[in-house]
C-alpha cells in the first residue's frame, strides 16, 4: 500500500466546476430527502466560497476554510464536512474542497480522529483522481487499527459501503479486495459476519446481485449462516435490476432457509415491480400478503401508489380529483383500480394512522407520500361518515389532520402532502383550516366536521 503525504491544496478542477454553477441564495437552504441537514453557518460558509468563484484564487479558498474552522464550534465544522461527504450533497460543485476542509479540521485541537470520516472521504478523492491521497488516508487508518481487528473490519465495511453509494468503481474494487482478504484470513466469526454483510449489500448497491448471491454461497461454504439481511439485499438487488425471475427465486430460497416473507421483503418486491411498471404483478402479491396475514404498512402504500401514473397525475396536478374511494376507482384503469381495491380492503394502515377518543380525532400522515396521503384521506372520510351516522357515536371535541411542515421534503419547508391536503379541503369545501399554532396541521370542531360530512357528502 502506498504511503502518501497529506497536503492542504485546492484542486484546480474545483475552479472549473465553480465557473459553471449558479450562485446560491443564502436564505434558501435546499437539502435532499434523507441527506445531511445543513446548518445556517455552514450554508453561509459554502455561499462565501461560491461567491468568490470569480477570484480564481486557491489561496482565498484556503483562507476561508481556515477562518471557518477556527471560528466554528466542532458540531458546525463537522456538519459542513459531513454534508460534503454525503452522496446526497446538495452542493456537489464544492465537493472538491472536502479534502482540504477535512485536513484543516483534523488539525483542530478539538478533533477526535474518526476513521468513519476517512471512509466517507476516500471515494470522493478517487472520483477526483486523487488516488495517492486516498491511499495515504487508508494507510494511516490501517496502521492505527492493524491490531484491532474488529475496528479494522468496521472501517473496511464503512469504506466499501461509502464507495458503493458514491459509485466509485476503483474505490469499490480496492475496498472489496481489502475486506475480502481480511474476512478470509480472520478466525473471528464477528469479523466474517460483518464483512460478508457489507460485501453483499455493497455488491447489490453497485448493481451486481449475482455476485452478491455468490458471496452468500461462500458464506454457507465457510460455515457462516446467512441472515435475513443478506437474503433481502440479494432479493432487492435482483428486483431493482428488473430480474423478476431471480427475485422470485430468492423468495423461495428465503423460505428454504427458514425466513418467511414479511412486510419489509414484500415492500421490496412491490417497489421492484412498480419501478418497471409491472402493475399486474403487484395485485397477486398484495393478495398473497393478505392470505399469509402479512400486514400492510405505510411503505406498502407508498410503493404501490407511487407506481400508479393516474393517481400520481391527480395528486401532482393543479386540477380537481376524485373525492371518494368509489369515484376514484371508477376513473382509474383496471390495473390501478384493482390495486386501490386491495389496499382499501385492509384498514390496518388507516387504523394505525388514526387516533379516536372523546377529546380528539387525529389523523397522522407522517411518512406518507402524496399518493398514500390522498388515498388514506379518502378512506378516512369514508370511515368518519360511517361512524358519524351511528346515533351512539360520540363526536370528538376536535378533529386534527397532521401533515407536517416539510422538514423531510426535497425542499425544506415545502410539504407536498400539506399542499395536497389543502387542495382537497378546498375542493370538498371542508370546514377544516390550518392551525395557527401549528401550521403543519388542519383543525376543526368535531361537530362542525360531522355536520359537513352528513350534509355535504351524501
Amino acid at each position: 500500500m502506498v504511503i502518501g503525504v497529506l497536503t492542504l491544496t485546492i484542486p484546480s478542477s474545483w475552479n472549473q466546476h465553480r465557473r459553471h454553477c449558479l450562485r446560491p441564495t443564502p436564505p434558501l437552504i435546499k437539502c435532499e430527502s434523507g441527506g445531511v441537514p445543513l446548518t445556517k453557518q455552514a450554508h453561509r460558509f459554502f455561499f462565501s466560497l461560491t461567491s468568490t468563484a470569480a477570484v480564481d484564487d486557491p489561496a482565498t479558498a484556503n483562507r476561508l476554510i481556515k477562518k471557518f474552522v477556527a471560528s466554528s464550534p466542532k458540531s458546525i465544522a463537522l456538519n459542513a464536512l459531513s454534508h460534503l461527504l454525503s452522496p446526497r450533497n446538495s452542493h456537489p460543485h464544492l465537493s472538491a474542497i472536502a479534502f482540504p476542509l477535512y485536513t484543516k479540521i483534523s488539525e483542530a485541537s478539538w478533533y477526535n480522529w474518526n476513521p468513519k470520516l476517512v471512509a466517507d472521504l476516500v471515494p470522493l478523492l478517487d472520483i477526483q483522481g486523487k488516488h495517492d491521497e486516498s491511499q495515504a488516508l487508508i494507510s494511516q487508518v490501517v496502521s492505527k487499527l492493524k491490531f484491532k481487528e474488529r475496528d479494522l473490519v468496521q472501517f473496511y465495511c464503512n469504506l466499501i459501503e461509502s464507495c458503493s453509494k458514491h459509485e466509485s468503481k476503483q474505490g469499490f474494487n480496492d475496498a472489496y479486495g481489502y475486506l475480502s482478504e481480511l474476512v478470509n484470513n480472520s478466525s473471528s466469526m464477528y469479523v466474517k459476519k460483518q464483512g460478508y454483510k457489507s460485501m453483499v449489500s455493497s455488491l447489490c448497491e453497485m448493481g451486481q446481485p449475482n455476485e452478491a448471491e455468490n458471496v452468500v454461497e461462500d458464506m454457507i461454504k465457510n460455515g457462516v449462516k446467512p441472515s435475513l439481511f443478506e437474503l433481502r439485499f440479494v432479493l432487492y438487488g435482483y428486483g431493482k435490476m428488473g430480474f423478476f425471475e431471480d427475485m422470485e427465486r430468492m423468495v423461495k430460497k428465503m423460505e428454504i432457509e427458514g425466513f418467511g416473507v414479511d412486510t419489509i421483503s414484500s415492500n421490496m418486491i412491490l417497489s421492484s415491480y412498480g419501478a418497471y411498471n409491472a402493475l399486474p404483478k403487484m395485485v397477486p402479491w398484495l393478495q398473497k400478503m393478505k392470505s399469509l396475514e402479512i400486514p400492510f404498512s405505510i411503505r406498502t402504500y407508498n410503493c404501490v401508489l407511487n407506481s400508479c401514473p393516474m393517481i400520481m397525475s391527480f395528486v401532482r396536478g393543479s386540477g380537481g380529483f376524485p373525492v371518494s374511494v368509489s369515484e376514484l376507482v371508477n376513473v382509474l384503469d383496471e390495473d390501478e383500480a384493482l390495486l386501490v381495491k386491495e389496499l382499501v380492503e385492509s384498514s390496518s394502515v388507516l387504523d394505525e394512522a388514526m387516533e379516536w377518543d372523546d377529546l380528539e380525532l387525529k389523523l397522522d400522515l407522517h411518512g406518507m407520500h402524496s399518493g398514500s396521503a390522498y388515498l388514506i384521506m379518502l378512506q378516512w372520510i369514508k370511515e368518519m361518515k360511517s361512524r358519524f351516522r351511528v346515533e351512539e357515536c360520540v363526536v370528538p371535541a376536535q378533529i386534527t389532520v397532521v401533515c407536517g411542515t416539510g422538514k423531510h421534503s426535497s425542499v425544506r419547508g415545502e410539504s407536498p402532502v400539506k399542499t395536497l391536503i389543502k387542495a382537497m379541503m378546498v375542493q370538498m369545501k371542508s370546514p377544516m383550516r390550518i392551525d395557527r399554532k401549528n401550521i403543519g396541521c388542519f383543525i376543526a370542531k368535531g361537530q362542525v366536521v360531522r355536520n359537513w360530512l352528513i350534509q355535504s357528502l351524501d
